[in-house]
């Protein structure tokens, strides 16, 4: 038996830019804002990842928080980066398609020390699923499965 925990997400498209996913027993929008020719039902997927990404540290730093005897009484964290359209647009392959970088911010209400915090975010950042995936490299196998005619 695996000691690996498996997630997943699926669904279906509903425009070019409008996905339907849905992930346990959870179904969110994915879509463009107008600018990009979608419809603004949802979030896109650069903010989803943002989002995703912030919400691993949430996780992340309230468990380390509380192993560290930590007492947070509130956390905020912000995250965003910068993307170059032209590689998305296929007008140029100079940038990546990707963030050029992410700046990250927690702003944790608490009364430890910078010490205790320093140590705190070491531990945060080292164990944090989602920054580790986007930090290094993961293989990714992408195939095309044809519909049965």
């Amino acid at each position: 038996m695996s000691n690996y925990l498996t997630f997943s997400t699926n669904g279906a498209s509903e425009s070019a830019t409008k996905f339907v996913a849905n992930s346990r027993t959870f179904s969110f929008i994915v879509d463009e804002p107008p600018t990009l020719g979608g419809t603004d039902h949802g979030a896109n997927p650069v903010e989803y990842l943002l989002a995703g990404f912030a919400g691993c540290l949430n996780v992340v730093a309230h468990l380390v928080a509380k192993e560290q005897g930590i007492n947070l009484k509130s956390l905020k964290i912000s995250v965003d980066g910068d993307i170059n359209p032209a590689r998305l647009l296929g007008l140029s392959t100079d940038d990546r398609a990707g963030f050029q970088s992410l700046r990250v911010h927690l702003i944790p209400d608490t009364d430890a020390t910078h010490v205790e915090l320093k140590k705190w975010l070491e531990t945060v950042e080292d164990r944090c699923p989602v920054r580790d995936n986007l930090a290094n490299h993961t293989p990714l196998h992408l195939g095309v499965q044809l519909v049965p005619a």
